[in-house]
């Protein structure tokens, strides 16, 4: 309703951050890969609705079921898809490093599906924490891969705050009935779930550094995801946000988040709000386009990327 005026496989108003990235880049919108009849030359995006880090047979391995949509694709799914594309790219090894350095890759792991999955199959955020390091473990061997293959420059997300997500806390909200000593006072989110997002982001740039002493070449991007949200909530007439930061755009119910389950966006009877530029977010996990501009506006510029994307993409 914000941008392309028409459905456009986004879950959001407009543009998401790979979207902004690709303007800032003089390239079309990212083609998805899955919609076979496209050509991939200036890009391709791999990614699905609901995809998770780790592979779908560790959900069933460790007995996490969710109430969730069961569909799963991991990153090793991407990665396969990945090595389907590389023929219509490249032929040899050289010719293939060769194009790939020239090449952005993102690796994201960006609306946390692997943790939202152990939630909603009734982990408590202390087992879920036990997962963290497979998570990034698994992240970071994709990264190795894709460096191995030629990749030169790395984007890496880091993990939103899962405490300030709509749907979360009006879930939580149901469950422990409004426990004030839960939430952080100065955002509102639930503290737990938020501490959560930071064991991985501490976790995944251990990872990170070790990965740059063992590819001293290769530029691999930390890109924040965490302060930048937590800075749209504590600070939301700063970006221009006039909407209260934890009420969905496109939601139902009213209350405090607007969100209720089961009748999420996009499901008969749900509206969106009139001017989704307000608002932080726009259906209780994923974010607006206005949130999403100024976060890849910061990857691209800093300071929420370790180097910022136009630095490392450009020396």
């Amino acid at each position: 309703m914000t941008f392309f005026h028409r459905p456009s496989k986004r879950y959001s108003d407009g543009r998401l951050i790979v979207d902004f990235l690709a303007e800032e880049f003089g390239l079309p919108y990212l083609k998805l890969y899955l919609d076979k009849n496209n050509s991939f030359r200036q890009g391709a995006n791999f990614a699905v609705v609901g995809a998770t880090a780790l592979h779908e047979t560790f959900f069933m391995q460790h007995n996490i079921t969710t109430f969730e949509h069961p569909f799963y694709r991991s990153l090793s799914s991407q990665l396969k898809w990945f090595e389907e594309l590389k023929p219509s790219l490249c032929q040899t090894t050289k010719e293939c490093k060769d194009y790939f350095s020239r090449s952005l890759f993102i690796v994201g792991q960006i609306e946390g599906n692997d943790y939202n999955y152990m939630f909603s199959g009734l982990l408590s955020v202390e087992q879920t924490m036990s997962y963290v390091s497979t998570i990034i473990q698994t992240i970071a061997g994709t990264i190795k891969e894709l460096i191995d293959q030629g990749a030169r420059t790395v984007v890496v997300p880091g993990q939103i705050p899962l405490g300030c997500l709509p749907m979360r806390l009006a879930i939580f909200d149901l469950w422990k009935r409004n426990d004030s000593s839960t939430y952080d006072p100065k955002t509102g989110c639930i503290e737990k779930y938020n501490s959560l997002s930071r064991s991985h982001n501490s976790l995944l740039l251990e990872a990170i550094k070790k990965l740059r002493l063992k590819y001293p070449h290769a530029k691999i991007i930390y890109a924040d995801f965490y302060k930048p949200v937590i800075n749209f909530i504590r600070f939301p007439h700063h970006f221009g946000f006039t909407s209260k930061p934890l009420v969905v755009c496109c939601g139902i119910g009213g209350g405090k988040y607007n969100w209720e389950q089961p009748r999420l966006c996009g499901t008969p009877g749900v509206t969106a709000c009139k001017n989704p530029l307000t608002y932080v977010n726009w259906d209780g996990r994923r974010l607006t386009e206005a949130s999403y501009r100024y976060v890849s506006n910061s990857w691209l510029k800093g300071p929420y990327a370790d180097p910022p994307i136009l630095d490392a993409h450009t020396n």
